[in-house]
């Protein structure tokens, strides 16, 4: 039987069947598992969390502890024979700012780090990966992506090389969702997209850490070893029982090249699914966007010009969508105005990709910074307009993201 307590009648020997609130409050992101660590007690009494299903069929009741249950309301509709708890209606996405949407992004990254942190932690002490769990953070991200494209997929890039390999896999599970609606894929694809961007890396997590973190350049047998990650990952989500198609093709191809020169099975274009192929292009762009261990990341729009170039390496038409998806300018480009002047990509704008929302920071002809002024180049009267990406290296221009962030 299920029943709604308080957190506060909560204990140890009760099976937490849901809890209740917004995912991104959660203090863990298992939806449903026995309450037998007293930290997690402890954590859960101490988030803002205030009540949660319990399944007395599978661990204690609040009754058998001697606590008043006149609160507790049983959450209970018959299907065939089972008691399940009433679906949640979702709400529909409506487009706003990336500044509007910068706060929400910020709580879905965070939160969505401490779970696949937690995932990759469960996963090497041989526990298994829950695919409903996981399924809540790619419907999260999905909804931000809805909202505002860029607000997350900016912020998610500011990583420290420590969280890399965490926020990674929400950094490609965002791009994978946008990139899938990019296509026109329909809204199941769209969410197995997100899944598998989610679950690529999860080899990694039986590769040491002082390898996937060592700073300097891995040894052929160092880097041997890391190219073992995709089956790696293939086996494990096997032996979680997540038999989606499309998470386990990805997991296994996403190194994949049309060109024949990828691994672990060198397949060509033709032997390569949409999905590996969008795979691919979002595993890299957000690789080269962040900094790593060993390199600091490439600016976003210099990025898309170099992954351009790599004749062989991405399916032409997935790397065009893909570029549509995340711009031609994504925010934090920086770009160089036909007025000479430096500024950095805050937003895009609805009416077209040559147009975005802009910050001018810095002139070229006295090669120094001046007065920041946004601009939206999509208004008719606007004179301005774009030349071309700009290397803030070239220019001796750091932490640019302080100017969209």
């Amino acid at each position: 039987m299920l029943k709604v307590v308080s957190t506060k009648q909560v204990r140890l020997g009760m099976f937490i069947q849901e809890l209740k609130g917004t995912w991104i409050d959660h203090p863990f992101w298992k939806k449903a598992f026995k309450l037998e660590d007293p930290s997690d007690l402890n954590k859960l009494q101490a988030s803002v969390i205030k009540e949660v299903v319990i399944d007395t069929s599978k661990g204690l009741d609040v009754e058998e502890l001697g606590e008043v249950v006149a609160s507790a309301t049983p959450l209970i509709v018959e299907n065939s024979g089972q008691a399940v708890v009433a679906p949640t209606t979702p709400l529909k996405s409506v487009q706003i700012s990336a500044s509007q949407e910068q706060a929400q992004a910020k709580k879905v990254i965070n939160a969505s780090k401490r779970a696949v942190a937690s995932m990759f932690h469960d996963v090497r002490m041989g526990k298994a990966v829950s695919a409903e769990a996981a399924m809540q953070m790619v419907d999260e991200i999905t909804a931000s992506v809805d909202r505002n494209l860029g607000a997350l997929i900016s912020l998610v890039r500011l990583k420290n090389k420590d969280e890399y390999t965490y926020m990674h896999s929400v950094a490609v599970c965002a791009l994978m969702v946008a990139l899938a609606k990019e296509l026109g894929l329909s809204q199941v694809d769209t969410k197995k997209a997100g899944l598998a961007g989610l679950l690529h890396d999860l080899g990694k997590a039986a590769i040491p850490l002082e390898v996937l973190n060592k700073p300097g350049a891995l040894t052929d047998t160092e880097f041997a070893l890391v190219k073992l990650h995709p089956e790696r990952g293939y086996e494990l989500l096997l032996k979680a029982n997540i038999t989606d198609e499309v998470t386990l093709d990805v997991c296994l191809h996403h190194h994949e090249k049309v060109n024949g020169t990828g691994y672990p099975k060198k397949l060509k274009a033709e032997e390569i699914s949409i999905f590996a192929k969008m795979g691919a292009v979002c595993d890299v762009y957000d690789a080269v966007t962040s900094n790593r261990p060993y390199k600091d990341g490439w600016e976003p729009g210099v990025s898309l010009q170099r992954m351009a170039q790599w004749n062989g390496h991405f399916d032409e038409d997935v790397f065009k969508a893909f570029v549509k998806s995340v711009g031609i300018y994504p925010i934090g480009s920086m770009v160089k105005l036909k007025s000479g002047r430096l500024a950095v990509v805050i937003d895009q704008s609805p009416k077209s990709l040559l147009t975005p929302i802009i910050k001018v920071f810095f002139s070229t002809k006295s090669k120094s910074r001046i007065t920041v002024e946004l601009i939206d180049l999509s208004k008719p009267y606007e004179q301005d307009s774009i030349v071309g990406h700009e290397d803030p290296a070239l220019w001796g221009v750091s932490n640019t993201h302080e100017l969209w962030s």
